[in-house]
């Protein structure tokens, strides 16, 4: 089900992975979410490896295929449909007003997963500090969001977050 929801990609149903792993069935801590979360976002490739990290960690490599294939073989499918169908009809008022009207909605799914994400550093005022300067200074410069990466990665290793 999840996977036909990931307007904005997978990783906008992280709120929701996390409410059915961690709290509802405990399969894995909070702390382990946010790790493989973390792990899987650094490492180069496609958004969508963390659900197969997440898959690993709770039941090893047959949990990571299963829950890849269900992630991607739904959206998938109904992608290309989608694609096939909105091409045929890109001009009419009804497929622009979808389009625009998705925007909000990608919005508010990816600040859901930032709140679910955020919640081990929330009560830490150095973490808050620094989610406050990468908000602000990537609102008002044009500079690349890997500088503020590249922040947050001193602060951490030197412990000041």
């Amino acid at each position: 089900m999840l996977s036909l929801l990931a307007i904005g990609g997978a990783i906008t149903t992280a709120p929701d992975m996390h409410r059915y792993l961690a709290l509802e069935h405990g399969w894995i801590s909070d702390a382990d979410f946010t790790t493989s979360i973390a792990l899987a976002q650094a490492a180069p490739g496609p958004n969508i490896r963390f659900v197969a990290v997440l898959g690993w960690n709770v039941a090893g490599p047959s949990g990571a295929a299963v829950t890849l294939l269900g992630m991607m073989l739904p959206s998938t499918t109904l992608a290309l449909w989608a694609t096939r169908w909105r091409h045929q009809r890109r001009e009419t008022r009804g497929v622009r007003a979808f389009t625009e009207g998705m925007a909000p909605i990608t919005l508010g799914l990816l600040l859901a997963t930032g709140w679910i994400l955020s919640e081990p550093s929330r009560h830490d005022a150095g973490a808050v500090a620094l989610l406050l300067l990468t908000v602000a200074v990537m609102v008002k410069t044009k500079l690349s969001p890997m500088w503020m990466i590249g922040v947050g990665a001193v602060a951490g290793m030197a412990g000041w977050v």
